[in-house]
């Protein structure tokens, strides 16, 4: 999944009303983990407009027993999302709160924010995310990143490419060690895309510098997706 966008999204659903999306992926990957231990995972997402730029958004993934979040069954992500377009540029602020239906003691909030700006036909996107101190993740977590995504010229295809970095402070190794198996790291991936109508279908190749014994499901890994967008 991208950053970096074409157009303002929370502005775009604000002038075409709610929004939402139903998608089939091979993995689920964040900050090149594998939150469903490498299975393939169903995803639906909504987002409902409040005001120009502002929209409540919410994800829900199936994780089917993640070791990773608890033997959590799903995790379901809930907030504010706010984008304003400046000439250009495009300023967003987002805050999340990541619930874990299934599993007891998993939930955490993080906020973010970021900028993005055309170049030509493709755009580029920097972002940060900041989870605060909490015991669910042992300690606190940051993550910053950095995405750039194009069209190709009388094609329905996009092409994209992203590298992040996660660190934090920790105060319990086996909690951080959930979102940080390996203490600070780099991760990074590729991917294209395809537009059809409602219709979108993806391949992403997603790597980590994880190594030893927290590089399961962090290696090399090609997903694939298919998505309608509602």
């Amino acid at each position: 999944m991208t950053l970096a966008a074409s157009a303002s999204p929370a502005l775009a659903q604000y002038a075409g009303g709610v929004s939402g999306s139903i998608e089939v992926a091979t993995d689920e990957r964040r900050r090149g983990l594998s939150w469903s231990e490498g299975d393939p995972v169903l995803r639906g997402s909504v987002s409902v407009p409040v005001s120009e730029g502002l929209s409540l958004d919410g994800t829900a993934v199936s994780l089917w027993g993640s070791d990773r979040h608890g033997g959590a069954d799903a995790v379901i992500d809930l907030g504010p999302s706010y984008v304003r377009q400046l000439g250009g540029w495009r300023l967003s602020a987002e805050a999340r709160y990541h619930l874990f239906p299934g599993a007891s003691d998993q939930g955490y909030g993080e906020i973010g924010g970021g900028a993005g700006f055309l170049l030509g036909p493709a755009s580029v996107d920097l972002f940060a995310s900041y989870a605060p101190r909490q015991s669910a993740i042992g300690g606190d977590n940051l993550y910053l990143s950095a995405s750039a995504m194009a069209g190709v010229p009388g094609t329905p295809f996009t092409v994209s490419a992203r590298v992040g970095r996660s660190s934090g402070d920790v105060r319990d190794p086996l909690r951080a060690a959930r979102l940080r198996p390996d203490g600070a790291y780099w991760d990074y991936g590729f991917g294209v895309d395809y537009l059809q109508g409602r219709w979108s279908a993806g391949l992403r190749y997603a790597d980590s510098g994880i190594e030893g014994p927290g590089s399961r499901h962090a290696g090399p890994s090609l997903i694939g997706r298919l998505a309608l967008n509602l």
